[in-house]
């Protein structure tokens, strides 16, 4: 999963990687409850962008 991480890293801009550090650390601190309804908070807005998109695709 690491490799994962590194290989997301090289797509994102210098600004994203470091956002991206500040809430690995945020992460850390939370419970395991809080972890997950966060985790699924981020899929349910990941889902709404995609919905968006295609959208705007659609409509374009």
């Amino acid at each position: 999963m690491r490799s994962e991480i590194m290989e997301t890293k090289t797509n994102l801009s210098l600004e994203q990687q470091f956002k991206l550090e500040v809430l690995k650390d945020q992460v850390k601190a939370l419970s395991q409850e809080q972890a997950q309804s966060y985790l699924i908070e981020v899929f349910r807005q990941m889902m709404v962008k995609d919905n968006v998109v295609k959208q705007l695709m659609r409509n374009a």
